[in-house]
């Protein structure tokens, strides 16, 4: 049972507006606000599909090779879904999950209890992180390195706490370019729904107007707790700064970005439920023919500062 303290309440204007000057209470708000609804909003689950979705991830970065991985840290786990996925795809046995927001460890852990995986968890900041040297085999994390102030600082306590040859994969962070298009799809889509959605016909497709205001106070604060985009090669070397060996960025999602930003927010500008599994099963399907024309064709030809999704790797040295 966790000590650490609770998730705070739904933010109010006036935290919103503070946390405007301290990124790291904006990460807190944020992420304790959208912890019961996080899984929902993102389409994440532990089943077939997302564990299939964590080892590829994983695979594409670090290879086919050394698994399973004895214990492993998950930083800034949000509801646990890279962490708790790879441990059900057999790439690792024991876990720990780390985040700011006491909303997302509690989430986590709850998952991880539901799933029957060994994993216990603490607030932490990833800039201090918790654990004595050599404490792990991995640490993975996904989309967390763009909310870290001092990513370097951040992934120095990574080899820190991994073991001598110890591997860390960070999946799932912006590049300047993909955060480019995917903000301003976002944004049109959502100027476009909510606009649609006012005609008397359609009246039944639009959110009531408290959610829609609490989804622009959340909006606002997501736009705080984003502190970095990254160029593919000042990643590398950020990571090499660090002190990581064989460090190396990979990239993904191009075409699947621009299909999935704007379908993403297209089902948070309508109530829930109303698009059916019909739509899902669309909004996957489509995703996944995009991923592939993205992996085996485009990722030939379109520089890879261009997709959306930077994944790093690297390893401690012996």
């Amino acid at each position: 049972m966790s000590t650490d303290p609770a998730p705070r309440p739904h933010a109010t204007a006036e935290e919103v507006e503070e946390a405007r000057h301290d990124r790291k209470l904006a990460n807190v708000l944020y992420h304790d606000w959208e912890a019961g609804s996080y899984d929902d909003k993102w389409s994440i689950s532990y089943d077939e599909r997302c564990i299939t979705y964590a080892a590829d991830r994983f695979r594409h970065a670090a290879g086919p090779g050394g698994w399973p991985y004895g214990r492993a840290l998950e930083l800034g786990c949000g509801t646990g879904f890279f962490l708790l996925n790879l441990m059900q795809a057999g790439v690792a046995e024991r876990g720990s999950v780390t985040d700011l927001s006491p909303g997302m460890v509690q989430a986590a852990l709850r998952n991880a209890e539901k799933l029957g995986l060994d994993v216990d968890g603490r607030v932490a900041d990833a800039e201090r992180i918790p654990y004595e040297d050599g404490t792990f085999d991995l640490v993975v994390g996904h989309a967390v390195l763009h909310h870290i102030p001092d990513v370097e600082r951040a992934l120095r306590e990574v080899l820190r706490v991994l073991k001598p040859d110890g591997r860390f994969v960070f999946a799932g962070e912006p590049t300047k370019i993909g955060d480019f298009y995917a903000r301003r799809l976002g944004a049109l889509t959502w100027r476009a729904a909510t606009t649609v959605t006012k005609l008397p016909a359609l009246a039944g497709w639009r959110r009531p107007q408290e959610e829609l205001d609490e989804s622009s106070r959340a909006a606002a604060l997501e736009a705080l707790v984003d502190v970095h985009v990254f160029d593919p090669a000042d990643l590398e070397r950020t990571a090499r700064r660090a002190g990581a060996a064989d460090a190396r960025v990979v990239t993904e999602e191009f075409t699947a970005a621009m299909l999935g930003w704007p379908v993403r927010t297209f089902e948070a500008a309508v109530p829930p439920g109303k698009l059916g599994m019909g739509w899902a099963m669309f909004a996957y399907r489509s995703w996944q023919r995009l991923s592939w024309l993205d992996e085996h064709v485009l990722s030939r030809v379109v520089p890879r500062g261009w997709f959306y999704n930077a994944i790093v790797t690297g390893t401690r040295t012996p």
